[in-house]
């Protein structure tokens, strides 16, 4: 499983007044002052922002803080074609940077090549004889696969790397997606089966209905043994560590040491994630015929070249995974996929020229004093909880304490000089040599000490993560801008989001999942078993409360797949609004002078909610509810806000209201 978990967030703290008079942050114009607060908080706190950003043809869903990653990615364009002036010696950063961005750009030299990169690949594929020659293809293959392998740290010893094994094979991504029988799902079974047959055709081949046969089946056999999404989230099922010789035993149907050994896996031991899965895998490689396989994999190349070929192919890609999957109408327009190619390939390099240009230094150190506020915050709530003994609150408060936080950008920056950009080459395979390159650097840490300074994002994307095997928070320079922090607003505004996100960051090391590592980012039992039972019982209460969200007609969220999230907004809220409050009580905290609208309690949770303000197609509901572990930015609001008492009292809501939910029935953990 993927142990970072990813969340928007943001930064700085607020600055003295003493220079300029603090504003509210309140925006009118987001707001639909003809809805009931009470009844809709949403649509009251962000109804005039959906109005005033109706979907552009290219997005499915957009919102606030995808306001700010368009914003980032034009202060990024602007740096890269900046690059373009001069000239640049060759092998230098610049000079990678500069020439890849121009491949994306040249969709003439394309379309001149047509599909004939991706044969490069294929092409020894399509000649290969026995199962035991595809296995040594498949070895040192980039592009195709029925799992996939990853160095990370050990789940169980935190401080070592090991290679893990995880699930893979489906293009679709979740496995509901080939089992579903709704009429959604088995509308997006057949034009997936209408768009491989397509891509074959694209490709030049004349059975492409018959391929598409092929691969549904094959992906479906390995749909149908992998976990869920849910299952997914559980860190103790997905943690099956073995040496190679176990594995052999286990899957014997593939030559294990001859396959990582091709691929550079030099290991005697492995993680699989999903037992099952792999070993549904071993029983394919067996009984599947070798012509059937071989298609299966020509399909993966295929797909996974779409985005670097000709424009009719691209068009092709494009029409299924953005338009039928998601709803979108446009394709994403060429300057951004090209500078999101860049920051994909060379992210640190181009982020280090980022910070550089758009992130203050000064910024850094306020983060760091907001966050240490906020640990504050939590620590004191840890302390008075009712539910948790003394026990096992020491042990929260160590792991608390603990917590490493990253604000900004990495002390030390990624070397990019092994990694060759040629302009001579195809985008295509300048593509297949930054995925080397990356796969290098991975197994460059295998069976080694994890490298604790290391970042998971780059200092320009507009993210945070929290990393449980690591027990660390980080908040790249990306976010750490407005419209999430407002320098000229106030503490009620900046609390409310700033405060909010830091907060959500924090509880994850305590939700559902990550409750379940160290303070050493160890999968440990930390908990008095008295204790982990008072505490799932508190989690159940949210995840019945989400499955009971109709998101769409006869749709429900999953509250099992969205619990850690929604345990992080909750404990965001409380976190923040908790130091906030005590802020306003000590008389230290700035406000502005404008208490006309509202109060400041009130402006919390309106600059809360404006986070999550967006507009979102009917399609993309339905993906994300499939797909994304957190909620839908309606009922990260609506479903969020009925659970927090200081809500209640900062906007008057009683049992008249119809998001009034009765004390006993609310959640009550951090």
């Amino acid at each position: 499983m993927k142990k970072i978990v990813l969340f928007l967030t943001m930064a700085t703290m607020v600055m003295s007044c003493n220079k300029h008079a603090l504003n509210t942050g309140i925006q009118n114009d987001n707001l639909d002052t003809t809805a009931n607060p009470t009844a809709d908080f949403y649509q009251y706190a962000c109804g005039g922002w959906m109005a005033n950003h109706p979907l552009e043809a290219e997005y499915s869903r957009f919102g606030t803080f995808d306001e700010l990653r368009q914003n980032n990615l034009k202060q990024v364009n602007d740096l890269i074609t900046g690059l373009g002036i001069t000239e640049h010696t060759q092998g230098s950063v610049e000079q990678k940077i500069g020439d890849l961005y121009k491949m994306v750009m040249d969709t003439v030299r394309r379309d001149s090549l047509g599909v004939m990169p991706a044969y490069k690949s294929i092409e020894p594929l399509q000649e290969i004889t026995s199962k035991e020659d595809l296995l040594r293809y498949l070895g040192t293959s980039l592009e195709c696969s029925m799992w996939a392998m990853y160095v990370e740290a050990d789940a169980m010893n935190s401080n070592m790397n090991i290679l893990n094994e995880c699930q893979a094979g489906f293009a679709l991504g979740e496995k509901e997606y080939y089992f579903d029988q709704d009429e959604h799902t088995v509308m997006i079974r057949n034009e997936y089966k209408k768009h491989i047959a397509k891509m074959f055709e694209l490709f030049g081949y004349l059975d492409g209905d018959l391929a598409a046969d092929v691969i549904l089946r094959l992906e479906t056999r390995l749909a149908g043994a992998a976990l869920n999404n849910v299952e997914l989230r559980d860190p103790v099922a997905n943690y099956n560590k073995m040496s190679i010789a176990e594995l052999q035993t286990m899957v014997p149907e593939i030559d294990w040491r001859t396959y990582l050994d091709l691929g550079g896996m030099h290991t005697d031991s492995i993680n699989v994630g999903q037992v099952a899965h792999l070993k549904e895998a071993g029983k394919m490689w067996q009984e599947e015929s070798l012509e059937d396989l071989k298609t299966f994999f020509i399909w993966q190349i295929i797909d996974g070249s779409a985005n670097y070929l000709s424009q009719d192919v691209f068009l092709e890609n494009f029409h299924f995974y953005g338009q039928i999957l998601s709803g979108r109408q446009e394709p994403t327009p060429l300057w951004k996929r090209a500078v999101g190619m860049v920051n994909g390939t060379l992210g640190e390099a181009v982020g280090q020229m980022y910070v550089k240009q758009y992130f203050p230094e000064e910024n850094k150190e306020r983060m760091l004093a907001l966050v240490k506020n906020l640990q504050k915050s939590l620590g004191e709530r840890i302390q008075a909880l009712d539910w948790m003994s003394d026990v096992t609150k020491a042990k929260a408060q160590e792991k608390l304490a603990a917590i490493t936080i990253k604000i900004g950008y990495p002390d030390k920056w990624r070397d990019y000089t092994a990694l060759e950009i040629d302009p001579s080459l195809s985008l295509y395979e300048n593509v297949l040599r930054a995925a080397k390159f990356e796969q290098d650097y991975s197994l460059s840490y295998l069976d080694k000490p994890v490298d604790k300074a290391k970042w998971y994002m780059t200092p320009q994307t507009v993210n945070a993560y929290y990393n449980p095997s690591s027990n660390e928070i980080c908040f790249p320079a990306g976010i750490l801008q407005s419209p999430f922090f407002d320098m000229s607003a106030d503490d009620a505004f900046n609390y409310g989001a700033i405060g909010v996100v830091i907060g959500h960051e924090m509880t994850h090391g305590f939700d559902d999942q990550g409750c379940q590592f160290d303070k050493d980012g160890n999968l440990n039992n930390w908990w008095t078993a008295e204790d982990k039972a008072a505490f799932d019982a508190r989690t159940k209460v949210m995840e019945e409360y989400f499955n009971a969200i109709e998101v769409a007609p006869g749709v429900h969220a999953n509250g099992a797949f969205t619990l850690g999230e929604n345990i992080a907004d909750h404990g965001g809220l409380q976190i923040s609004y908790q130091a906030f409050s005590q802020l306003l009580a000590s008389g230290k905290a700035q406000l502005s002078k404008d208490e006309s609208a509202y109060t400041p309690a009130q402006r919390f949770f309106l600059s809360y909610a404006n986070l999550w303000a967006n507009n979102i197609r009917d399609e993309q509901v339905l993906q994300s509810t499939k797909s994304d572990p957190h909620s839908l930015g309606k009922w990260r609001v609506n479903g969020a806000l009925p659970h927090i008492a200081a809500w209640y009292e900062a906007w008057g809501v009683d049992e008249s209201s119809p998001m009034f939910v009765p004390e006993e029935k609310r959640v009550h953990i951090w």
